[in-house]
């Protein structure tokens, strides 16, 4: 048994297939061998790290490429940290950097890491980088909107809503959330992450048989400003092949993790036949505030035309599936139908976006 007030980091690496773990005690020791957890294993992963040979457990260390683990992770009590990629070596084309890269730059320097938080989630600490990086690009997304190739909601004299759902499929809640759409006769859109694709195929198919439609999310939530160009194509291409090969249809919606699209995303998806979608009600369930107040946000914002952004994996979704049947009965009242995304959107365009001039070049 570690010592009680030894610290030890697990670094978590993210591959093609899942995670890779390594945990160093304070001197820099293994503390067991490298162990790998396939992506549906998540739940399983973080009872180990809790029970690891009885002492404390280790403090998490991810990199800004895994936006999957955090949530969970939080919510079970794990101490999280973000090692930033000033703080790291070069990261391959696909993957993060090593498990046990992380866990060393921990142990090197710990007061250099960000301590995720449960309310921050994974960009704790870089919300003033995010939000400017977000205003520098309005003008090009604006330009990509009003051509089509960007897409935040429907038209406000049409009496349906794209109910959506992002970061599944998951072993638990994507279930749960087609029970509580199929007892209505609601239809909606799921915005998957590859990883989770690639892991949990069934769960895939059941939301197609469920007359329900698929969207791209990148492949393990990355925080879209810290990627290079290829490795942002990378994220994409390889979710689209996967989610066609699993259910028979490559989607050509793709939703920006964080909605993170700056200047530089949007000029490195320049030519990419991807069409952005956003969103203009967002439940803000990811903070897991209660049932009720979900419901509320939703049911205040939402319009006729609105696309609403919630979520069924890489976490907790118990309270967003507990208020969904009042959302979806709140909608209903109104007169507002619960649809899939291409009910609701145009059709998306192919080709290159336009040239929006330096400010979107």
């Amino acid at each position: 048994m570690a010592p009680p007030t030894e610290k030890r980091y697990a670094g978590i690496a993210w591959t093609e297939t899942g995670y890779r773990v390594e945990v160093l005690d304070g001197t820099g020791r293994r503390v067991t061998e490298p162990r790998d957890w396939g992506a549906a294993r998540v739940a399983e992963l973080v009872a180990w790290l809790r029970d690891l040979d009885g002492g404390p457990a280790p403090a998490v260390v991810l990199d800004s490429t895994n936006g999957l683990l955090d949530g969970p992770m939080t919510a079970a009590g794990l101490e999280v940290y973000r090692a930033d990629p000033w703080l790291l070596p070069p990261r391959p084309r696909f993957g993060s950097v090593t498990a046990g890269q992380l866990a060393e730059r921990a142990l090197a320097a710990p007061g250099d890491l960000a301590r995720v938080t449960a309310e921050g989630g994974t960009l704790t600490g870089r919300a003033e980088e995010y939000f400017d990086g977000v205003r520098r690009g309005e003008p090009a997304q604006k330009a990509l909107t009003a051509a089509g190739r960007c897409f935040e909601h429907g038209r406000r004299d049409v009496p349906k809503v794209a109910l959506t759902f992002d970061d599944g499929p998951d072993p638990v809640f994507t279930r749960q959330v087609l029970e509580v759409l199929d007892r209505y006769g609601a239809r909606a859109t799921f915005f998957c992450v590859g990883h989770h694709v690639a892991a949990l195929p069934d769960e895939v198919r059941r939301i197609v048989a469920g007359g329900h439609g698929l969207g791209n999310h990148s492949w393990s939530h990355p925080f879209l400003f810290d990627l290079t160009p290829g490795q942002l194509r990378e994220q994409i291409d390889r979710t689209t092949e996967e989610l066609d090969r699993v259910a028979g249809a490559a989607p050509a919606w793709f939703r920006p993790p964080y909605g993170a699209l700056s200047r530089e995303v949007l000029a490195a998806l320049a030519g990419h036949p991807a069409t952005l979608t956003m969103w203009d009600v967002d439940a803000r369930d990811w903070s897991r505030p209660g049932p009720e107040q979900i419901a509320e946000t939703v049911l205040e914002g939402v319009g006729p035309g609105s696309v609403v952004l919630m979520h069924e994996g890489a976490g907790d979704r118990s309270q967003t599936v507990a208020a969904l049947p009042a959302i979806v009965e709140g909608l209903l009242a109104r007169g507002l139908e619960p649809v899939a995304l291409d009910e609701l959107a145009p059709p998306p365009r192919t080709g290159p976006p336009p040239r929006t001039g330096p400010e979107g070049a």
